[in-house]
């Protein structure tokens, strides 16, 4: 391995030492152009989400394992930053937790694809005085009202009252939310969006918004690092880094009425329910898989149908949030990888492009027995089927990547 180049640390690392800091480590991973590649190897350079960065980073430390010719190079940047090298082709692939919308896909030089690569939930995480457990029960109207201003000391009425056994002191709310452009705002004013008609009306959804209040930090790391060392905050991050923080989490009620814990079991539930029969927010996906309901080898029930797009086909409508079910948790997610149609466009070798491939089924795949233990759930095998039909497509000027 070339001892020039430089890596990020692994999640947890990551962030114990962000915490212990105050620091991001993700501003020290070397841009592209800088990294150097011995003789006969090949490095893969992607750029976004910073969701699911503990996983993609995991895949970087494990893959050489699998081919040892080949480097992962991964910037953990935010979903907007991953859109926008994508789309300038300066990476090999892009990764954002929000799907491409039509002026994002008008504006990329030729066709691209989504690939699911993972499934998360964000969680409204908090460090509130006096309330040192998880579980302050919240719902999504509450949600808005705080993130909106309208709510702004910690013993409203409206929180006392969701929480009639905790007394919440009467110190003012210190919201967090990020400042960069973000998948997990996206899913965040999704979810918001959906729940309340005024936030809908007044701020809506995308990976940028106007925020009528509050703190702006760099990163899911920079929202953790923001909450834990600020006194009465509340803010919205990727379970995983809730996890890895240690940082005390909203237990938020359900469409069915349900104060729910974010969980790998209930963020399952969601996407379950969701992309079996289309609930949630996705309105406009077409079913364009059917598979027969199994048991994978990382214990999740097989869905026994698919209510997706096909890779190629806009996926702006796809969401999974405020779903149907009694112990789904309202605030799930894909993370989606993003390629070219054609790797040409952005790959100057078919032994590169397959390089990349490869990489992908792997993640897709094998890759995935890494999902639990960083508190993501693992794609079950009906979506690993549809992306196996997605990477099928791919081409190199023309010529079919994949090798059968």
């Amino acid at each position: 391995m070339n001892a020039n180049m430089i890596y990020v640390t692994t999640a947890v690392l990551a962030a114990i030492m962000l915490v212990a800091h105050g620091t991001s480590i993700f501003a020290q991973v070397q841009p592209p152009s800088q990294l150097s590649q011995q003789q006969g190897q090949i490095t893969i350079n992607g750029a976004g989400a910073t969701f699911p960065f503990p996983l993609i980073d995991t895949w970087r430390v494990e893959y050489p394992n699998v081919n040892p010719n080949v480097n992962i190079n991964y910037q953990s940047i935010g979903s907007g930053g991953g859109v926008k090298q994508f789309t300038e082709r300066t990476v090999d692939f892009g990764a954002s937790d929000a799907p491409l919308t039509k002026n994002e896909t008008q504006a990329l030089p030729a066709p691209a694809v989504h690939i699911p690569e993972t499934i998360g939930s964000v969680v409204a995480a908090y460090n509130i005085n006096g309330v040192p457990e998880k579980g302050l029960k919240l719902t999504g109207p509450v949600l808005a009202d705080i993130f909106l201003g309208g709510i702004t000391t910690w013993n409203d009425p409206r929180i006392q009252e969701l929480n009639p056994d905790l007394t919440l002191p009467s110190e003012n709310i210190v919201v967090a939310h990020r400042s960069d452009g973000s998948g997990t705002t996206f899913v965040w004013t999704s979810y918001l969006s959906a729940i309340s008609p005024e936030w809908s009306e007044t701020v809506g959804a995308g990976k940028s918004v106007e925020w009528p209040v509050g703190l702006g930090a760099p990163g899911n790391e920079g929202v953790a690092n923001t909450i834990t060392s600020t006194p009465n905050s509340i803010g919205y991050v990727e379970l995983a880094y809730a996890l890895t923080t240690d940082t005390d989490y909203a237990y938020i009620q359900n469409m069915e009425g349900n104060f729910v814990e974010p969980s790998l079991n209930s963020t399952q539930a969601a996407v379950e329910a969701a992309v079996l029969s289309g609930g949630g927010t996705s309105t406009n996906a077409t079913t364009s898989n059917n598979s027969t309901g199994t048991t994978n080898t990382t214990g999740t029930q097989n869905m026994t149908s698919i209510n997706l797009p096909a890779g190629s086909e806009s996926w702006e409508d796809v969401a999974l949030v405020n779903g149907p079910g009694a112990n789904s948790y309202p605030i799930a997610s894909f993370s989606y990888l993003l390629l070219y149609q054609d790797l040409s466009t952005n790959i100057d070798s078919m032994e590169k492009a397959r390089a990349l491939v490869d990489f992908i089924q792997w993640a897709i795949t094998d890759g995935q027995e890494f999902a639990d233990e960083l508190s993501y759930v693992p794609l079950p095998d009906s979506v690993v089927q549809h992306n196996m039909q997605t990477l099928e497509s791919l081409t190199f000027q023309g010529q079919p990547v994949l090798q059968q």
